[in-house]
């Protein structure tokens, strides 16, 4: 308990020095996406902070812990993402600074020539907007999952007083930090991983499982990755890679950039460092399974980190993830509040400083609310697995607004495609929720996003809009 309060201590100091040096809020583009000057090393590290940081971490060991290699799917589902995403990232930057913008719903609003007076093209943004928020109050839900787990053993109180603890801690500083405190929490959590994977997680899983040689102890299935089916095993890849173009918080990073080449580099950058993480999380929920039986498979992380790391070493360990879910709970808790004050409220002539407050009200607001949803479903890895992938169903009306200059003939369409593959993936989810033996929840996604993709394709082209836009 002394060592991980003597690590508490050193982690927050640090956060307090950094965050005094560092930030410094003087207008709404430094708060929201850091004055648009933003350099490609520090982009890629809170990219993949975010990608492999915390919650993600320890969602993906007790994947692992459940499902084996079947994890791997969604690591090889970002590296084809962030290689997709290099490929449009310079116009997404371009656009959104010739247009102002700050967040993924305003390029939709823009592209799609949604109005103020516009009812139903403002229905159409509301609804984007929402979906969104609700999508990343999952991630959310999942960072205090799990830092509510490392609280619950570090400390020995109860789950629900450890996720309120971590509710507060992430409110705090995402509040009165923005984007800005958000990079530097993020570089500071992706060393500490790498720290944490070089000597803790690769050495114990190498111990633990004789050189791999155990592993053929556990079901063939976690071996092969079909323990989740086949059809989950290629769908992955194949539907959930696009999901990263229409993700807010890459958005968000992709505007911060200082020029085209930046946001196109740290794309390339992403994906390359991306795929090693997504293999070794989940080898070690698979060496937990080796040795333990758990109730819970959010556990499996701290099993694993009290075998093998002791005293000292082990609290600065369970530090350094409960930084690492922090960092991720800054990210998508700045994402949701941002949206919800640019995005929804009517064009009213605020000063930054009162645009600012009206954000840092939305951060303690639905930093509340995923909070009691961290409560309410303390399953960390089907609030990750469905947060991911239930973005995929923004694809088909991303890429029309993305390739054509005429978006705004199909807006009709695109928010059809968005709200049916939206109730389609609840509908799903919440069938696998109730009966697990006839349906995967993880799978919600893929017919949610196949229903997506057949209703916009067929749209278009009963749509066939007049040829004078295209001469």
């Amino acid at each position: 308990m002394n060592w991980f309060v003597f690590w508490i201590v050193i982690y927050v100091v640090l956060l307090i020095l950094l965050t005094l040096r560092y930030v410094k809020i003087k207008n709404i583009e430094s708060y929201l996406i850091n004055n648009r000057n933003t350099g490609t090393l520090q982009l890629v590290f809170t990219i993949l902070a975010t990608f492999v940081g915390g919650g993600v971490s320890m969602g993906l060991i007790a994947f692992g812990y459940e499902s084996g290699l079947a994890a791997v799917a969604i690591g090889i589902a970002y590296v084809i993402g962030f290689f997709i995403l290099s490929r449009y990232a310079g116009k997404m930057y371009k656009e959104g600074r010739e247009f102002g913008l700050y967040s993924f719903p305003q390029y939709l609003k823009k592209k799609y020539r949604i109005k103020e007076n516009d009812k139903s093209g403002q229905m159409f943004i509301g609804v984007v907007s929402l979906i969104n928020i609700f999508i990343f109050f999952f991630l959310l839900a999942a960072q205090f999952v799990g830092m509510a787990s490392l609280l619950e053993y570090s400390f020995g109180v109860g789950y629900e007083l450890a996720a309120i603890i971590s509710c507060i801690i992430v409110i705090f500083y995402t509040a009165m930090a923005g984007l800005s405190g958000v990079i530097i929490t993020d570089f500071v959590q992706f060393i500490v991983i790498i720290l944490l994977i070089l000597f803790i997680f690769i050495p114990g899983v190498i111990d633990d499982t004789q050189w791999f040689a155990r592993l053929q102890e556990l079901p063939n299935s976690m071996v092969n990755g079909t323990s989740e089916g086949m059809i989950f095993l290629i769908a992955v890849p194949l539907f959930l890679s696009w999901s990263l173009l229409v993700r807010m918080d890459i958005w968000q990073r992709i505007l911060a950039a200082k020029s085209e080449t930046v946001a196109r580099k740290v794309s390339l950058w992403s994906g390359i460092g991306m795929l090693p993480f997504y293999f070794i999380f989940p080898l070690v929920g698979m060496t937990v399974r080796l040795n333990y039986s758990l109730d819970n498979a959010k556990d499996a992380t701290f099993y694993f980190m009290t075998d093998n790391v002791g005293g000292v070493f082990l609290w600065f360990a369970v530090v350094g993830l409960i930084s690492a879910l922090m960092s991720s709970g800054d990210s998508f808790l700045n994402v949701i509040s941002v949206s919800v004050v640019k995005d929804f409220r009517k064009r009213i002539d605020f000063s930054a400083k009162r645009e600012i407050l009206f954000i840092r009200l939305a951060v303690v607001v639905f930093g509340s609310i995923a909070m009691l949803m961290a409560l309410v479903f303390p399953d960390i890895v089907d609030l990750m697995v469905v947060g991911v992938s239930t973005i995929a169903i923004f694809v088909p009306a991303t890429l029309v607004a993305l390739k054509r200059d005429d978006a705004s003939d199909y807006r009709n369409i695109a928010f059809i495609s968005i709200l049916t593959g939206f109730i389609v993936n609840i509908s799903f989810f919440i069938w696998g929720v109730v009966a697990p033996e006839q349906f995967s929840a993880k799978s919600s996604f893929i017919p949610a996003f196949i229903v997506s993709v057949l209703i916009m394709l067929m749209g278009m082209l009963i749509k066939r809009p007049s040829r004078k836009h295209d001469k």
